[in-house]
């Protein structure tokens, strides 16, 4: 059997050092190619399993909505309320840093959880916040639910339950 397709994406998990590449399987290139762009490895380890939708833009519009709306009454920026969002409903993990090691360049939402040491070496844990670009319908579901608990909260104008459950039916399909 001879499978084709081309790449759609490619990405690099820091917190996991997992690759991820997204394929598109088409009659156009043959997976031999595939694997020949992207560039020469040592070892592989594949993994195949079907395409999933991880949620709809619909959400991710309604996220930054309600992010704007709140930030407008507390006199802040969408930004700011985004990460405070994160905080409160998102994922995180701890991840431990040779002090003195600037963390910018490798993550986008994070903030100082304490310093220890090891073996005479010292370290800075931070807790790193995982966008919500990349979370799956489970996990995109209990953060919106948190938004918009916080803008009803504030008397802020929310789609009706019954338009939420439609929005989140949407994710699984």
């Amino acid at each position: 059997m001879i499978v084709t397709g081309q790449i759609m994406g490619s990405s690099i998990d820091f917190i996991t050092g997992k690759a991820k590449l997204e394929l598109s399987i088409n009659e156009k290139h043959d997976f031999k190619a595939l694997v020949d762009d992207m560039g020469q490895v040592e070892r592989l380890s594949i993994e195949i399993k079907p395409y999933r939708k991880r949620r709809s833009l619909d959400a991710n519009a309604l996220c930054w909505k309600l992010c704007t709306e709140i930030a407008n009454i507390i006199r802040t920026d969408k930004e700011s309320v985004y990460l405070e969002m994160l905080k409160r409903y998102g994922q995180s993990d701890i991840v431990s840093v040779s002090k003195g090691i600037d963390v910018k360049p490798y993550f986008k939402y994070y903030e100082k959880a304490g310093e220890g040491r090891v073996n005479g070496k010292e370290f800075t844990h931070y807790k790193v916040y995982q966008g919500s670009s990349e979370y799956d319908t489970r996990f995109m579901s209990i953060f919106l639910d948190g938004i918009v608990s916080e803008a009803k909260a504030m008397g802020i104008q929310v789609l009706s339950s019954r338009d939420l459950s439609l929005l989140k039916e949407e994710w699984g399909r």
